[in-house]
């Protein structure tokens, strides 16, 4: 299955898969090494814990590499216009009148915070495809959401 990204997120997970592997992970395997040189293995906690956080690193690596395998990089840049397309940021409005600014992005890249959701999230499929001006009624785990599609802008490069 394809997953989409920006280039930002895709520099950002390549930038995180270089540290384990390049620097975290043989900086770990030394400190389990040195660890383990030091006499019983069993009731050494810096050995154990050594261990337990080359798991973890490699648990990741294997996990970032198999999401940079299918990883398709779309760049927002290249779209312009009023209809909501991957990478777009949004500004809409509740019935309450609440204005809020979201970025449709990939999964990998996804911050609440910032107003950064997935295209594949309740409120991102029902927006991507809409067109600025429109009002669009949402399904949301916490029931139906009304939105009014205020502004449509893509980054420029």
């Amino acid at each position: 299955m394809t997953v989409y990204i920006t280039p930002q997120g895709y520099s950002a997970l390549v930038a995180e898969y270089e540290e384990l592997l390049k620097s975290e992970r043989p900086r770990i395997t030394a400190e389990v090494q040195y660890a383990a040189s030091l006499g019983d293995r069993s009731e050494n906690a810096e050995y154990q814990y050594g261990k337990k956080r080359l798991r973890e690193i490699d648990r990741r690596l294997h996990y970032l590499q198999g999401r940079l395998d299918r990883i398709e990089v779309v760049d927002p840049a290249e779209f312009k216009g009023p209809v909501i397309r991957f990478g777009a940021t949004v500004m809409v409005c509740d019935a309450e009148g609440q204005e809020d600014t979201l970025t449709i992005v990939g999964e990998d890249e996804i911050d609440a915070e910032q107003g950064r959701i997935s295209y594949r999230s309740p409120v991102g499929r029902a927006l991507i495809g809409r067109e600025e001006g429109e009002e669009v009624t949402i399904n949301t785990p916490g029931g139906k959401r009304v939105l009014e599609l205020l502004a449509v802008r893509y980054p420029t490069t």
